[in-house]
């Protein structure tokens, strides 16, 4: 009897000092872990917001879409083509308000020249930066 009574008083020692799993150490045990360190998300991207902005307000979604292609190649497929450089940015938002053909295939992009430089080449980084 006394054998039973001593470890029935030892089972509810350790439940009670924390032999069982509780919540309270689970907390603990979480809260002592170093937080990941936060992400940014592309969408948190000031040129992906403008970016975005600027095409969602064109017609160039009439031809291209992000993840594939359409009449025109998709962004994506742009993206993985040409780094994210000045140059680059450039060179394709001449593209985009000339116009031309060639690069993607016979079909001809039409020319954009009712749009301002600095918005093609904020559209151009939005696209570049939807890099795998």
């Amino acid at each position: 009897m006394k054998k039973v009574l001593f470890i029935m008083t030892a089972a509810m020692a350790m439940m009670a000092c924390g032999g069982g799993s509780t919540d309270a150490a689970k907390t603990a045990t979480a809260e002592a872990k170093p937080a990941a360190p936060a992400v940014a998300s592309l969408s948190d991207n000031p040129d992906y917001q403008k970016g975005l902005a600027l095409v969602a307000g064109s017609d160039c979604l009439t031809c291209h879409k992000t993840s594939e292609k359409n009449i025109g190649p998709a962004y994506k497929d742009v993206a993985a083509k040409y780094e994210n450089t000045e140059a680059n940015i450039k060179m394709l938002a001449s593209k985009v308000m000339k116009g031309g053909s060639g690069n993607w295939g016979a079909i001809p992009m039409s020319p954009h020249p009712q749009l301002k430089q600095e918005d093609v080449e904020a559209m151009i980084k939005y696209v570049l930066l939807l890099k795998k």
